[in-house]
């Protein structure tokens, strides 16, 4: 067992499990120049229905790559390919093509669509004073009009019509094929799943229900030792795929499974619930500035940080409805601001230095005050990769939350990583700690 991404996957295919995968085309995406975005959301809405995806594979804009790719996944036992991108009226837009190919079925030219991606084109044309090659414009039209027999063609949102394609006998798989696009990809999505071909092979997937818990805190390697006792003590994993992963400091478990395993789901999140009730904050994927939000109902926030630099003050805001609680924040970088902007007395400065308990003390009692707060919090920090002595390493960094009551929770850790880390990171902790004071 590994600690990066561990997983625990049921044995063989089960019955109501449809196994799917995503065939990405484009040497754009392949090289970096941009990013694939249909992929996940792609994996997102098969996930939704039930659907068990395989893997998502991207190959270049070469028929021989594409044509691999789709007897890859026949190989693999997938009984939905879904291809992204080459469709469209340029030479290299082969998809439709090789999908035919691959399905066994001739290529054959659509009348109707023809008319329908005509006058797409001439709408287009006029809207831009465009003066098109007629010629042209009929040369791209028939291509992209071009259908696999017995396929569904999808009506285009821009001018290539997507397609629904059968294989030759039940044991082939199904291929949806849809444009590069996002913005083409989404609404023919959508159309694609009213369609009668494609709803027979979704239909047979019974649904995929999964919870995501999130700790903070619990090493990655102490949770897999639990997850091998919790098996060890006679909890069955069968009908689980569970899987860790290590996301920015926190650690994300994620649980799917079918109806038949539902009784042992609930019993690991119980188990886990008791073995890290410290550390597991989240048992139905919240994340932590979601919990802080709901926790901050009612009060009002002020922030006083320096290192972090307003990462803190910019994660509390990024939750829709934070200005109900959060007052403010100073990003009080020197000492001058520290001071200034904060009351700290310069004499903590001058005997204990900017980066102390003692001023990060001073820095949250100056935001109680400053914001007419009654819950603050300060950072104060060494972010690196200078700065750092013996006795004050790199990436050691105080922080302090009170509340007007008297409540007080302080730490001074040293993190770990470049400068971006330990700034990140820094506004993570005080998240973290702003939970803890406030639950």
């Amino acid at each position: 067992m590994t600690l990066g991404d561990e997983i625990f996957r049921p044995g063989s295919s089960s019955d109501g499990e449809i196994r799917a995968g995503i065939l990405v085309t484009g040497t754009e995406v392949l090289t970096a120049t941009i990013r694939d975005e249909n992929g996940p959301w792609l994996s997102q809405q098969l996930s939704d229905l039930g659907i068990e995806l395989v893997e998502i594979l991207v190959v270049a804009d070469h028929p021989g790559d594409l044509a691999s790719g789709l007897e890859h996944m026949k190989s693999v036992g997938i009984d939905l390919i879904v291809t992204t991108g080459g469709l469209g009226p340029t030479a290299d837009d082969l998809t439709a093509e090789v999908v035919a190919a691959f399905s066994g079925r001739k290529m054959e030219l659509d009348r109707e669509m023809e008319a329908r991606i005509q006058a797409i084109l001439a709408r287009f044309a006029a809207s831009t004073n465009l003066d098109l090659s007629t010629d042209a414009l009929n040369e791209a039209n028939r291509k992209q009009a071009m259908i696999p027999v017995g396929a569904v063609a999808l009506n285009p949102v821009g001018t290539a019509p997507g397609l629904i394609v059968p294989g030759q006998s039940e044991a082939d798989p199904l291929v949806l094929v849809l444009p590069g696009p996002p913005r083409e990809l989404k609404p023919m999505w959508e159309t694609a799943l009213k369609e009668p071909m494609l709803r027979q092979v979704l239909d047979r997937a019974t649904r995929l229900r999964k919870y995501r818990l999130r700790m903070f805190g619990t090493p990655e390697s102490e949770l897999a030792m639990s997850l091998r006792e919790i098996e060890k003590d006679g909890l069955s994993f069968d009908g689980l795929e569970i899987t860790t992963c290590l996301r920015k400091g926190e650690v994300e478990v994620d649980v799917r499974y079918r109806d038949a395993a539902e009784g042992s789901a609930e019993q690991l999140k119980e188990a886990l619930k008791e073995r890290h009730s410290r550390t597991l904050y989240s048992l139905d994927g919240r994340t932590v500035d979601e919990v802080v939000s709901g926790l901050l109902e009612g009060r009002r926030l002020g922030l006083a940080e320096s290192c972090s630099a307003g990462l803190l003050a910019a994660r509390i805001a990024d939750v829709p409805g934070s200005s109900d609680y959060f007052a403010g924040g100073v990003v009080s970088y020197s000492n001058e601001a520290k001071r200034d902007l904060l009351g700290v007395d310069q004499a903590l400065l001058d005997e204990f230095g900017a980066v102390s308990a003692e001023v990060a003390e001073a820095m949250a009692t100056g935001a109680l005050d400053r914001f007419g707060a009654d819950v603050a919090v300060a950072i104060t920090g060494i972010a690196g990769p200078g700065g750092g002595s013996e006795e004050k390493p790199v990436g050691l960094v105080h922080f302090n939350v009170r509340t007007a009551e008297g409540g007080v929770r302080a730490a001074a850790p040293v993190i770990p990583g470049g400068r971006r880390d330990v700034r990140e990171r820094s506004a993570l902790v005080a998240m973290h700690l702003l939970r803890e004071m406030l639950a």
